[in-house]
C-alpha cells in the first residue's frame, strides 16, 4: 500500500510539473505575443545572445542550439528560418572553423533581445515565485 502511495504522489509530482511548464509557456507566448515572437524564438536568441558573447563569437551550430532548447533539428531549423527571414540571425561560416553553419545574432536580433529580455525574465519570476 505504501509503495502505491509513493507512486502516485511521484505521478502527481510529475503531472504538478507539467502543469506549470503549460502555464508557463503560454504566459511567455501572451508576453511576447507583442513583441512578434513566440516563447521558443526567445529561447533561441536567448542562447544565442548568451553564447555569442564568450569564445570566438561564431554563434553556434543547430544541434548545440537544439540541445539547449529543447526542440527537434527539424523544428528548430524551420524557428530559425524563421527568425533568419525577420532579419534577427544569420547563418555564417566560422572564419576559425569552417567545418559547419553557425548561427548568430544580427544587431537587430541583439537590440530586439536586450528589449524583450527584461519581459521574459518578469514572466519567468511571477510564474515560478522566485521573486519574492
Amino acid at each position: 500500500m505504501a509503495a502505491k502511495k509513493a507512486e502516485q504522489a511521484l505521478v502527481e509530482e510529475w503531472r504538478d510539473i507539467l502543469a506549470l511548464h503549460a502555464r508557463t509557456q503560454c504566459e511567455l507566448d501572451r508576453a511576447l505575443h507583442g513583441h512578434g515572437l513566440c516563447a521558443s524564438d526567445f529561447e533561441v536568441l536567448d542562447v544565442l545572445a548568451e553564447g555569442g558573447t564568450t569564445g570566438d563569437g561564431c554563434g553556434y551550430r543547430v544541434q548545440e542550439i537544439s540541445d539547449q532548447v529543447h526542440l527537434s533539428q527539424s523544428a528548430l531549423s524551420r524557428l530559425i528560418g524563421r527568425l533568419e527571414k525577420d532579419g534577427l540571425v544569420e547563418r555564417a561560416m566560422c572564419p576559425e572553423d569552417r567545418r559547419g553553419v553557425r548561427v548568430v545574432l544580427t544587431a537587430k536580433g541583439r537590440a530586439l533581445h536586450g528589449d524583450v529580455r527584461p519581459v521574459q525574465r518578469a514572466v519567468l519570476a511571477r510564474m515560478l515565485d522566485v521573486a519574492g
